[in-house]
């Protein structure tokens, strides 16, 4: 079928060199596929065998160059694909605006108008990879339910051939296909094409036929006129690189436009030295037709030719690096920590690149720091320079003092620089070290390892170097964030409780879980103090996820532990620390939740700043929200106060405490997910403490995102 791809990925090798897998199952699933729902764009992805990656695997309707950026997605990717198969249902995104939204990374390369849809290809329990379709912008902006049956049906049939596939493991040959049997009626078929090439001949304006690689396939005299190029070095050469003036990523931009949003797209190029022409894609789902004619547009609103001596074939596409770029901005921008930046430069940049394994350098104190790697088959090769001197001879310490690149074609050329390296090989054959520089100093070094030999021709060692801009500059803020990040987590592990104290007539139990958002630090706090033969219990929330948080957090705690010491009431407790919180001149504001416990008496008098409520479950397993008395949040009103409320406590009581980080959450009403709380408390609570603290925090932990801190107290009263 025209426009269908079926390479198989092969890590390590760039798309442009990896050779096509004989997939007839794959092209012809997906073309069925695209072709009952009406879909012109369809890709199939297969799960790697040996690690948690996506890899596409047959694309039809569009050159396989238009997904560079995702040839491999990790399953852990904020994309259509990876989230299909993370969550086993179908993504539909109905439109630009929606992409823009929801998926900005995949809008910034693609700004065009289409829907898309991903779906998962499993069968059972297994799970075999996923599928995405795509649709030109106009079309409804909602799947109807027979267009999911179809969907889903025909993913149903995908898994189905891949498990037989898998069970079946055909041999490799493969016959050879039978010669096509002549078409009836063909003497009148080139009768009529003949007719057709002959009518375009007789056009007074250019008309060419480009295939979805975007060469040329057809090319009436008048276009070959009008480009100033023979027919003949036309034909089977895309566009751009037959006609050196159109080889600017903007009329490119135009191509990819035309392909994906199925609309007709134009633009004015320059032909030198002053002719202005006009040209016209009419897309379809086999490729594009171009009506090329003179134009008399003002001055000014075309565009130039690029720079000289860009003769083609000498680069890789264009398309496919500035995808690339596109899509590494965009990613480098949600990168939080080093190895965050490690993990994306080895899933999303250096496959494409043709690396098989990376190194990320940096430096402290004068010596060699192994930031991360990824691809080599025994960590020692690399995690031997960790530590190395700078002032060693080899190419990464050169380069991270000079901020100068290195590109090492072979091995031969690496020991005739470096002779100290011979002794010690890694096993690759070629490597390019590049300078990670940002904001004029140097921040690390980026090496890529090639299993073979490689040459480096000027513009790649020019794109090269551009990514390793991009990256400099995600890896210095993570370097910063890093850094701040040990700094506030070990400020956090200082200020809460290591354990709890054991005290007669109480068991305690605490859990302490920070947002995934922001540094992974918040205010959240609890603490259990004993007081004479009574106990002391103490939660709250500081508002905030930072450093700031943390420390005031901090003062807190300490506060109600010094006051509840010199013997204040819990009101007065709760007073006195409210316009302690004041007089700091802080801008944040805290909630918080006091209870003393008087196991022998059997009762706990409580006062609330804000905080939400605490359940009590009685020895029966009833559980009740306790209603609380108290005032406001802590740092508003120096004149509020903070009365109590007793509650009677039999032996065999317990009192849950908690944050509202264990309750609230998106879309979810609170008081629905409070009943939901009591309900689990009610069912799990003869547990051990430890063991119902961690049922209790377990949906939240499980959560790939928190938005917020969580924190849980619980106290039972047993008899002694």
């Amino acid at each position: 079928m025209v426009g269908v791809s079926d390479r198989q990925s092969t890590p390590g090798e760039p798309p442009a060199s990896r050779p096509s897998a004989d997939r007839p199952d794959l092209s012809l699933a997906l073309a069925s596929m695209t072709e009952e729902v009406r879909a012109h764009v369809g890709a199939v992805y297969l799960l790697s065998a040996d690690q948690p990656v996506l890899e596409l695997a047959a694309m039809t309707g569009l050159p396989r160059a238009f997904a560079a950026p995702w040839e491999r997605v990790p399953l852990s990717a904020h994309i259509p694909v990876a989230e299909a198969v993370r969550e086993r249902r179908l993504v539909w995104i109905g439109g630009e605006e929606e992409m823009a939204r929801r998926y900005p990374r995949i809008s910034v390369v693609l700004p065009y108008p289409f829907a898309l849809a991903a779906l998962p290809v499993a069968s059972g329990s297994t799970v075999y990879g996923a599928v995405f379709l795509t649709w030109p912008g106009t079309r409804p902006a909602e799947l109807s339910d027979r267009e999911r049956e179809q969907l889903a049906a025909a993913c149903d049939r995908l898994a189905l051939r891949l498990e037989r596939a898998a069970r079946e493991r055909p041999p490799a040959h493969h016959e050879p296909a039978p010669p096509a049997a002549p078409a009836a009626g063909g003497v009148a078929d080139s009768l009529g094409a003949l007719e057709a090439v002959r009518m375009a001949g007789r056009l007074p304006y250019g008309l060419c036929s480009l295939d979805l690689n975007g060469r040329v396939a057809f090319a009436n005299p008048a276009a070959a006129e009008l480009l100033g190029t023979p027919a003949d070095k036309l034909l089977g050469t895309p566009l751009w690189a037959a006609v050196p003036w159109l080889n600017d990523p903007v009329y490119e931009d135009r191509y990819r436009a035309a392909l994906i949003s199925q609309r007709t797209t134009s633009f004015v190029a320059l032909r030198p030295p002053g002719d202005r022409l006009s040209f016209r894609f009419y897309p379809s789902r086999n490729g594009l037709s171009v009506r090329i004619s003179r134009t008399r547009e003002a001055p000014g609103a075309g565009r130039t030719a690029p720079g000289a001596g860009e003769a083609a074939g000498e680069t890789p596409s264009r398309l496919v690096t500035i995808a690339q770029v596109l899509s590494l901005s965009g990613a480098l921008t949600e990168a939080v920590g080093v190895q965050d930046v490690v993990q994306l430069v080895a899933d999303e940049i250096a496959p494409t690149l043709g690396s098989q394994a990376l190194v990320i350098l940096g430096s402290r104190a004068g010596r060699m720091e192994v930031l991360g790697h990824r691809g080599y088959p025994d960590p020692y090769l690399v995690e031997r320079f960790d530590g190395m001197s700078l002032t060693e001879r080899t190419p990464g310490t050169q380069v991270l003092r000079t901020g100068v690149p290195a590109f090492l074609e072979s091995e031969e050329q690496l020991v005739r620089l470096y002779p100290a390296r011979q002794a010690t090989p890694d096993g690759f054959a070629a490597w390019a070290y590049l300078p990670l520089i940002a904001s004029g100093r140097p921040v690390g070094t980026w090496v890529l390892a090639y299993a073979r030999p490689h040459a480096f021709p000027a513009q790649e060692r020019a794109v090269l170097t551009s990514l390793a801009g991009l990256v400099a500059q995600a890896l210095d803020r993570a370097l910063l964030y890093d850094a701040k990040h040990r700094l506030a987590h070990g400020l956090q592990e200082a200020l809460l409780p290591h354990s709890l104290p054991r005290l007669p007539g109480i068991e305690a139990a605490a859990r302490y879980l920070p947002a995934t958002r922001g540094m992974d630090i918040g205010g959240d706090f609890y603490d259990l103090v004993p007081v004479g033969g009574m106990a002391a219990a103490v939660i709250g929330d500081v508002q905030g996820h930072n450093v700031t948080a943390a420390g005031l957090m901090g003062q807190i705690r300490t506060a109600v532990r010094a006051y509840t010491a010199v013997g204040q009431a819990p009101e007065e407790v709760m007073r006195r620390t409210n316009r302690l919180l004041i007089d700091l001149g802080s801008d944040l504001f805290a909630s918080c939740l006091y209870v003393r416990i008087d196991p022998g008496r059997g009762r706990a008098v409580l006062s609330r700043a804000g905080h939400p409520p605490p359940l009590l479950r009685r020895p029966d397993g009833r559980v009740r929200v306790l209603e609380v008395a108290g005032g406001p949040l802590l740092g508003i009103d120096a004149a509020a106060e903070y009365p109590t409320s007793e509650v009677g406590l039999s032996p065999g009581s317990l009192l849950l405490f908690y944050t509202d980080g264990l309750v609230e959450s998106p879309g979810v009403d609170f008081e629905d997910a409070l009943a939901d709380l009591g309900r689990r408390l009610a069912e799990a609570g003869d547990l051990p403490l430890d063991e119902l603290a961690d049922r209790l925090v377990r949906s939240v932990a499980d959560a790939e995102e928190r938005i917020d801190d969580v924190a849980v107290l619980l106290l039972r009263t047993r008899e002694e």
